[in-house]
């Protein structure tokens, strides 16, 4: 059976679409994210086959059918929706330390009774994605610029939800071809210029581009949600290549002496 997994940029989709924000409901993001993946087995006319083909996590049916007014996520549900995330690695034990003690004064206590916001949801998201690059100290500095009080989201520099779709969307925009590999177009490179210098002014230009379009922030502010970006993105790359080298490394152990 296929799992189907969705991108990071997919998944802030679904988001907005569960706390209303978005004019498609969480079955349409589904459908369009299933169908992007498999645009030849439609093509042929057999997307039945495919479709039955693939394993329909329990917590997207779940969401499917989630009534708007009550959006509110356990911390079983998200830690279900982020492992569907390509490249994810949730664990239900690492989110409990985040809530009850290391992260708690940025996350907050859970705002619909019993279950968290989706707002909170994408702060969850955010925080596995810079775990890849960061500790969880430099983590909860660098978050508490951003988001300044868990208890009134006005004073935030960036809503959780337009910070996640913000670095996940640029980050697809500069991996066209899928690959999960950041792209440099090949005239760029040149004999006096290094590939890893082009790419940091690239994401950097991308961030600062998304901040532009921020209102209220001073220039300081800008300079703070932009850079988390370029974090963000570039923990998200890191993320790909670790996964990359555990399979290796998985596979080298495994087939050791195989008879």
């Amino acid at each position: 059976m296929e799992t189907f997994h969705l991108t990071r940029y997919e998944m802030s989709q679904l988001l907005n679409s569960l706390n209303g924000q978005l004019h498609k409901n969480p079955k349409t993001i589904l459908q369009e994210a299933w169908a992007k993946s498999h645009k030849e087995v439609i093509e042929g006319g057999k997307s039945l086959g495919a479709f039955i083909s693939t394993s329909i996590p329990p917590i997207f049916e779940k969401v499917m059918n989630m009534n708007s007014s009550d959006p509110g996520l356990s911390l079983n549900d998200i830690v279900a929706l982020g492992s569907q995330i390509e490249y994810n690695h949730f664990a239900i034990t690492a989110v409990q330390n985040w809530v009850k003690r290391d992260l708690k004064e940025i996350i907050g206590s859970p705002r619909l009774g019993k279950k968290y916001s989706i707002e909170q949801a994408a702060i969850l998201f955010i925080i596995e994605d810079l775990r890849a690059a960061l500790d969880l100290e430099s983590i909860r500095k660098l978050l508490l610029l951003i988001f300044h009080d868990f208890d009134d989201q006005a004073k935030d520099l960036i809503n959780p939800l337009d910070l996640y779709a913000g670095y996940s969307g640029i980050f697809e925009e500069l991996d066209q071809n899928n690959d999960q590999v950041l792209d440099l177009q090949a005239g760029q490179i040149g004999r006096d210029k290094k590939h890893d210098h082009l790419m940091e002014a690239l994401i950097k230009r991308k961030a600062d581009e998304f901040v532009e379009r921020l209102q209220g922030l001073n220039p300081e502010q800008q300079e703070a949600v932009s850079n988390t970006v370029v974090i963000a993105m570039l923990s998200v790359q890191t993320t790909y290549f670790q996964t990359l080298a555990k399979r290796f490394l998985n596979a080298t152990l495994f087939l050791h002496n195989l008879k």
